[in-house]
């Protein structure tokens, strides 16, 4: 069976060539051609020994996700539908923006985390995505723009974990991609560039600070235990007080000095101004106190059998009054690719739910969440 080099970071890739009789250090050879110039076909590489160049025709592939389907927006965004088998499929969306270009990109076929306000969620879990599965959406988006624009130079500037799944349930695989996606023989990605969107899963948070800290976002969409514990089950394992400390001790580490805190906006469920005061309380006097924070509110993107409404516009807007009134940077999520299903909530995929019947899926808690 021939391995895929695509799931192989830089360590991986020289401990691989290691296993086939080779020196390690080709792998920094090796790596440029599969990432950065996007080449697959081995005896294009010319500047590796013919054996080894013979080597890698046997014994490795460079195998891009199959693409079901694909929407452009009338914005620029783009949305790519990718086959990860067994009928599941998992999506990607490309953003562009002045000054930079953004893809976020999927890590599981559904998710298992259950929040209240999320259809993948509340359709279930199929399964975890391979570092091969992970990268190689970056990897197909990457070259395939480059050879649409006719440019050789880097398009894609930003990546976000906010596709779907709960990355940090799926760490093993997320950890090397991460890796590769910073790897100056990879992609060469900044580490504020690269940003990670998580629940809540403490342990993983405090494992990611000391592996591989990059920019960190977190779903937070309530003040308190008792009304995340309704809508963020992951809450009644990790509360916030747990999570908050979590939180600090990443910042330590982190790229930025910040952490952003996603918040989706829900009517009369906790899109108040006393919910706002609330929130100012958390990070003022409770378990947030101490903590630099941005907020981002999201707007709501309502399916089938949530229960749930959109906050008004004048609510999201006295919301986010409160929140800076006290002094919290606050920005209100612009939406982005509408007329494709790839704004906040509507990135969607196919997986297998527990019945076995295949279901559309949105994602986890809202696919393209940037704004200027």
């Amino acid at each position: 069976m021939q391995t895929n080099l695509l799931g192989l970071d830089l360590d991986g890739l020289g401990h691989w060539l290691a296993l086939q009789g080779e020196k390690p250090f080709r792998a920094k050879q090796l790596a440029p051609w599969l990432h950065q110039r996007g080449v697959t076909d081995f005896d294009a590489m010319t500047d590796m020994a013919k054996s080894l160049r013979a080597l890698l025709a046997q014994h490795a592939c460079v195998q891009a996700l199959p693409v079901r389907s694909r929407q452009d927006s009338a914005d620029g965004t783009i949305k790519w539908l990718f086959d990860v088998g067994n009928g599941d499929a998992v999506e990607a969306v490309f953003i562009p923006e002045d000054d930079r270009a953004t893809l976020c990109i999927s890590s599981q076929a559904g998710c298992a985390v259950g929040c209240r306000f999320c259809s993948t969620g509340h359709q279930g879990f199929s399964r975890n995505l391979s570092t091969a599965e992970i990268v190689a959406q970056l990897w197909y988006v990457e070259h395939q723009l480059r050879r649409e624009r006719g440019v050789s130079e880097r398009i894609i500037s930003n990546v976000v974990f906010m596709g779907m799944g709960e990355p940090l349930q799926n760490y093993d695989a997320v950890l090397p991609a991460l890796r590769l996606m910073l790897s100056d023989h990879g992609y060469g990605l900044s580490r504020r560039r690269v940003t990670v969107s998580t629940s809540g899963v403490v342990p993983c948070m405090q494992r990611l600070a000391s592996d591989c800290p990059v920019a960190l976002a977190v779903s937070l969409h309530a003040p308190d235990d008792a009304l995340r514990d309704t809508l963020v089950p992951l809450n009644r394992k990790y509360p916030l007080a747990e999570l908050m400390v979590a939180c600090r001790q990443y910042v330590k580490h982190a790229p930025r000095d910040f952490v952003t805190f996603e918040y989706c906006m829900l009517d009369q469920v906790n899109d108040t101004p006393e919910h706002a005061r609330a929130l100012v309380q958390l990070m003022q006097r409770g378990a947030g106190r101490g903590l630099y924070a941005k907020f981002n509110l999201i707007p709501f993107n309502p399916f089938a059998d949530s229960g749930l409404r959109a906050s008004s516009r004048e609510a999201v807007l006295a919301f986010a009054r409160v929140l800076t009134a006290a002094g919290l940077v606050t920005t209100v999520r612009k939406t982005r690719g509408d007329d494709i299903d790839a704004a906040c909530g509507q990135l969607a995929g196919e997986v297998n739910d527990r019945t076995g019947i295949t279901q559309r899926l949105a994602r986890r808690d809202g696919a393209v969440r940037l704004s200027k």
